[in-house]
Formats: C-alpha cells, structure tokens, sequence
C-alpha cells in the first residue's frame, strides 16, 4: 500500500511549450511498474488549454469543477461540466481547457507505453479554440 498524502507532491506549471495560458497540475498517483497508470489533477484558468496531443494508450478525464471545452481532431468543439467523463481512445488527436470565461479543473488518468504517456503536436489557434 502507498499513500499519497495531501501536500506532499508539488504543484507544477503547464510548460508553455505544450499548453496555452495559465495551467497548473498537481500529481496524484503514478503506479509502479508493471503497472503503468499515471493521474493528475489539472487546473486550467479562463481561456488556458492544451496543445494538440495524443496519447499511446488512451486518456480519460473527469472533469471536477468548472467548465471546460475539448475537441478531437475533426469533431466539433464540445462544452464538458463536472462529473462528465471523457475518454480518448488510443492516438486519437485531441486537446482540451477551461472556457474563455471560467476556469475547468479536470483529473487526467493514462497508461505509459515504453516510458511515454503523450505525443504533443501544434498548439491549438485561436480560432480553433472558438469555434
């Protein structure tokens, strides 16, 4: 048994290589191998999102406060509230983030394949983000 008491792993910027405005994640578990599962909690202020990513073995998120906007390559941006949850199958092209009025705050669950949980790619336009 691990665990992970309250405080005791820092809170971290969102490098601004790979997300837009002001993200900050906090980790919550990163399970020892051979296990590979991996969670954060994510915070993004108004109008911060991610860039463009994919990941090897899929994403889900489930959102915890505030609202938020995602969108899979392709698709319709779609408005995501607490208590949704979002599934990104494996290499599916993908971003997400708060509104451009409210923050979103959301835990991020994914599997490492050969060390690497993320591929990141360009980052969302602006007008992408409004649409």
């Amino acid at each position: 048994m691990d665990i992970k008491r309250i405080g005791s792993q820092p809170s971290g910027k969102g490098p601004s290589e790979y997300f837009t405005g002001t993200v900050r994640i906090d980790p919550l578990f990163e399970a020892s191998h051979p296990a590979r599962v991996v969670g954060a909690s994510v915070t993004f202020e108004p109008g911060a999102r991610t860039a463009w990513h994919t990941h090897p073995l899929g994403q889900t998120l489930i959102v915890t406060a505030g609202c938020g906007r995602v969108q899979r390559w392709g698709g319709p941006v779609e408005e995501i509230r607490p208590g949704d949850v979002i599934w990104f199958a494996p290499g599916e092209k993908h971003w997400h983030g708060a509104t451009p009025t409210t923050a979103m705050t959301h835990i991020a669950i994914q599997e490492r394949l050969d060390g690497k949980t993320v591929d990141w790619m360009e980052k969302v336009s602006e007008e992408q983000y409004q649409s």
